[in-house]
């Protein structure tokens, strides 16, 4: 993967180039067809204890919320979003005109969850990960730091193993 772009050629840019025209067709095509963090996301997204909630007695259906959603979910449409392309990413929420229409709640006792408690959640949640894994000894490779800087200069002579 780091000789496709380190040495663009012919067969790069081609792929670069219909990534751009199918983007400009559909909108964040890579993102919402091919990308592999994207699927990630989503499978992690139906596993969240939280979803973006939509109260239809204080909506004004203005349809805000859908044209600002980047995945392009129909939020206005909809009670709860219930799609692995939201990530909750709150975007929705962010431009909605009136007050508590749209807001993330959590699924168990439906209450409110702000954006810098979802931050602070992610950040901890990042930071146990990470803690543990420098902790149980899994966050470093036996591989020296040099040894990289010699590899990354000469992979296009090495190959895949047959």
């Amino acid at each position: 993967m780091l000789d496709f772009f380190r040495d663009a050629g012919r067969l790069t840019i081609q792929v670069c180039l219909v990534l751009m025209v199918l983007s400009i067709v559909t909108k964040n095509f890579w993102c919402r067809y091919l990308c592999p963090y994207g699927a990630l996301m989503g499978l992690v997204s139906m596993l969240s204890p939280t979803r973006i909630t939509r109260d239809p007695i204080s909506c004004i259906d203005c349809g805000k919320c859908a044209k600002a959603c980047p995945s392009l979910i129909p939020v206005d449409r909809l009670m709860t979003v219930r799609t692995p392309e939201c990530n909750g990413c709150l975007t929705c929420v962010t431009v909605c005109p009136v007050k508590d229409a749209l807001e993330m709640r959590t699924l168990i006792n439906r209450r409110r969850v702000t954006a810098p408690r979802i931050a602070i959640g992610v950040a901890a949640i990042f930071l146990a990960v990470v803690g543990y894994a420098k902790l149980s000894g899994h966050w470093h490779g036996n591989t020296p730091e040099a040894v990289f800087f010699q590899l990354i200069p000469n992979a296009s002579s090495f190959s895949h193993p047959r």
